[in-house]
């Protein structure tokens, strides 16, 4: 049962759609996938991929599927050619033309969708921030990352004051997708409508407007801020805009792009150009998206980086991951070698690593023991489709799911060491073959049980 005060200030809101929303919200919740460009272009996917889909009409790689049943145990899931996301989330990383070589941050990133959208948009001449304050989210959102093989990202989990302080008129984007009161997942989330109240929309407003006002100060001039929630409340929508902008007239209310003009509602009062995504316009979840433009003509804060807190590991252990390196890719390899804990790690961006709260600085490449370097499963996800041996499966081989279970499986290659197990030329993970047989490498925790 959805909150009264809730379905009387929707009425006040959409008016004579009131009657097409409440019906909506009786239908069930849409699940969308958006291919993992990082990994495989789209056209390659539809090719190979076991789903039937619907084409989302404001993003070049968003589909809904027609059943998401079991989608998870997918060897395209597994893989990492897809992330399952809410089309209405898809929609705010798709309201401008990102560059490539841009650098962009996420501020409140968990679990990943939009951070992983921003870092594929960017490519790796670009560079990525995802931020989340909580910890045990953060580390969702590494999980996710290395499923999908993204190389040019630092995961942290700071206070966005902190962010402030320490990227002043650094980026390109600022994406902040802000904690909210969660009205638009009334029909995904039964505990998104029994923690409702007026109370909780005013408290996450203030809480929005502090987190937006930190976000600002990383933005350069001529520079975005893509303001976004998953709610439909006006304190926390139109009412964190409208504060912002009168403190901040540098800024400015931009236009989205017209394919996702075209499925959403204009935003309320003078905030035409903001949209709103209702689930009686377009299949997905609620969705409030604002663009905002930094002046080109502003004065840039000074940014002042932190020193580098990476470390570098021993010559010798060094030695050994660049000989391993060059031993197993192909087209070699870009960047620098840091010591994660036990692990050394490849780092193909420039960005000085913060000196706290870092969970992930670069691809994990493995554990250095007795002069041997033991590959990690985040190595095989990012850089397996350029390794050297590589057994490669195809949608109906029997050694997919045997892959998948964590059983061996056999390979006609001759030349033991250190593989790729890719499905369909995308990288699964990796193994080591011997006489004729690929010793599993698959994470226990990630398999088909």
């Amino acid at each position: 049962m959805l909150p009264e005060k809730f379905l009387l200030r929707m009425k006040n809101i959409l008016g004579e759609d009131y009657g097409a929303f409440e019906n909506a919200l009786s239908e069930p919740s849409v699940r969308g996938v958006r291919v993992n460009t990082t990994k495989i272009a789209v056209d390659d996917f539809l090719a190979v991929s076991s789903l039937s889909l619907d084409k989302i009409p404001y993003l070049q790689n968003g589909f809904i599927p027609e059943s998401a049943d079991g989608i998870g145990r997918s060897a395209e899931h597994h893989a990492g050619m897809f992330y399952v996301q809410d089309p209405g989330a898809m929609a705010t990383v798709g309201a401008l033309d990102i560059k490539r070589g841009w650098r962009v941050m996420d501020a409140c990133a968990a679990p990943g969708g939009k951070a992983s959208q921003l870092a594929s948009a960017v490519g790796e001449d670009g560079f990525l921030l995802a931020n989340e304050f909580v910890p045990k989210r953060a580390k969702i959102i590494v999980g996710n990352f290395e499923r999908l093989g993204i190389k040019n990202a630092v995961v942290t989990s700071l206070d966005t004051s902190r962010l402030a302080e320490m990227f002043s008129s650094y980026f390109d984007l600022v994406l902040c997708d802000a904690p909210c009161s969660g009205e638009g997942m009334f029909r995904k989330y039964d505990e998104a409508v029994s923690e409702w109240s007026e109370e909780n929309v005013l408290a996450c407003a203030k809480r929005q407007t502090e987190i937006l006002e930190n976000c600002q100060r990383c933005v350069k001039a001529g520079g975005y801020l893509l303001y976004s929630t998953c709610t439909y409340s006006v304190e926390e929508n139109e009412g964190v805009v409208e504060r912002f902008l009168a403190n901040h007239p540098e800024f400015s209310l931009a236009c989205v792009k017209d394919e996702l003009k075209a499925v959403t509602a204009d935003g309320l009062g003078k905030f035409k150009e903001a949209r709103r995504f209702y689930p009686h316009k377009s299949r997905g979840e609620g969705q409030f998206i604002a663009l905002l433009k930094k002046d080109e003509n502003s004065e840039d804060l000074p940014t002042i980086l932190y020193k580098d807190s990476a470390k570098s590991p021993s010559k010798a252990d060094e030695a050994v991951a660049r000989a391993f390196l060059k031993d197993n890719l192909k087209n070699g390899f870009s960047g620098r070698i840091i010591s994660v804990g036990e692990q050394l790690a490849l780092v193909c961006h420039d960005l000085p690593l913060p000196p706290y709260s870092v969970f992930m600085g670069g691809v994990l490449l493995g554990e250095v023991k007795k002069g041997i370097l033991f590959p990690h499963h985040q190595f095989f996800s990012a850089y397996g489709a350029d390794m050297k041996r590589k057994v490669e499966l195809k949608r109906g081989d029997a050694r997919v799911e045997k892959y998948l279970g964590g059983e061996e499986i056999d390979t006609d290659i001759t030349d033991g060491g250190w593989c790729a197990v890719t499905y369909e030329g995308v990288a699964l993970g990796g193994g080591k073959i011997s006489g004729g047989r690929v010793k599993n490498h698959y994470p226990k925790g990630l398999r088909n049980k």
